[in-house]
């Protein structure tokens, strides 16, 4: 089975994203899709910037800022940049970074595909949660334009404290700035929601027709710390969910499938099975062919291209794997924003026109 290729970008901006007639204050909507971030360049400086402001949400790393600020700016900002630098400029693409231009195109061909529906009032436009374009940003820029309804979307498909309850945190402490709010509203995730499902299922399908099937399919999802789960976060739960609604879906037996964790950070014990030494084991026990696909991101970034697609690939193969294919995220693929667009359609309620 040959390597999956790299994807390839579309020339896209923000502008592009968020360009429609302005709506009226009366009638406007704004859908504000929100990711979780990027450095804006592959280089040290750059990556400190993004990762202090990432590692300092007391929502993603849970310790006393007492204890953890040492650590982070006396050592972690110190030593992590430059690696992590490294990392970012064998994705990086001429559009820039591969996630901040995919979320940008998913913004502008769903608000295509709202139009073409005839709601012609909503404006979609895309905002990192760390790093540019930052959701207040956005928001002010919606505000500006007078709208007066706005629909948050965190893309991220199971729910979690460390990812959309800090969305949703930014969120609240833009409105403790405003006098005069708009109306709001977010989703929580998709974990199951079926057009969602439906897309990673037509993914999996096209690799296949492609490729070839594999001996068994890996779905890879970010990992937390256990101790989250312990405290009452239900990303876990909502994975497995996910997991076994995809497995349904594509008919695939106990066997030719498993769930599996990635991208843990520090000595504690994240969520388990890790990906990397479960599929090395794997390899050496005579697991010879393997796909991978990461459900829990709507784009490809730094942990699936460069971590999953170069790293987990180059360990599989050494320990004794033959093939390793990388299933892309779903990106652009026509199939993802019809399910964004079911998705949106579904929280708007009465704000459709």
């Amino acid at each position: 089975m040959p390597d999956s290729p790299l994807p390839t970008f579309h020339k896209v901006s923000n502008r592009t994203a968020a360009a429609s007639p302005p709506p009226t204050a009366a009638t406007g909507v704004g859908i504000l899709l929100c990711n979780l971030g990027t450095p804006d360049a592959p280089t040290p400086r750059a990556v400190r910037r993004y990762l202090a402001q990432f590692l300092s949400d007391p929502r993603v790393v849970e310790l006393p800022a007492l204890l953890w600020k040492p650590v982070l700016h006396g050592i972690i900002l110190r030593t992590r940049p430059r690696a992590s630098a490294r990392k970012y400029q064998q994705v990086w693409t001429e559009q820039g970074s591969p996630l901040l231009a995919y979320t940008l195109r998913q913004a502008s061909l769903l608000q295509e595909r709202l139009h073409a529906a005839g709601q012609h009032h909503i404006s979609v436009v895309a905002a990192m949660r760390y790093g540019s374009p930052g959701l207040s940003e956005q928001l002010d820029a919606l505000h500006q334009r007078g709208i007066r309804r706005v629909l948050i979307l965190p893309l991220y498909p199971q729910y979690s404290s460390t990812t959309t309850a800090s969305v949703l945190d930014a969120l609240g402490h833009w409105c403790s700035q405003q006098r005069d709010l708009p109306e709001v509203r977010w989703t929580t995730g998709y974990a199951e929601n079926p057009h969602y499902i439906e897309a990673l299922a037509h993914s999996v399908r096209s690799h296949w027709q492609a490729h070839g099937r594999p001996q068994k399919l890996v779905m890879s999802y970010h990992g937390i710390p256990q101790r989250n789960i312990h405290l009452g976060d239900p990303y876990q739960i909502q994975c497995r969910h996910t997991s076994q609604q995809l497995a349904q879906k594509l008919g695939l037996s106990p066997n030719a499938w498993e769930m599996t964790f990635q991208s843990r950070f520090g000595p504690a014990q994240w969520l388990q099975p890790y990906t990397q030494p479960t599929l090395e084991e794997q390899a050496r026990n005579g697991l010879h062919s393997v796909d991978v696909i990461c459900p829990g991101f709507a784009s490809d970034c730094l942990e699936t291209l460069e971590e999953i697609n170069m790293e987990v690939r180059e360990a599989f193969l050494a320990n004794g794997g033959k093939t390793f294919g990388y299933i892309p995220c779903l990106n652009d693929q026509s199939q993802w924003i019809n399910a964004l667009q079911r998705i949106v359609e579904g929280q708007l309620g009465g704000w459709l026109e």
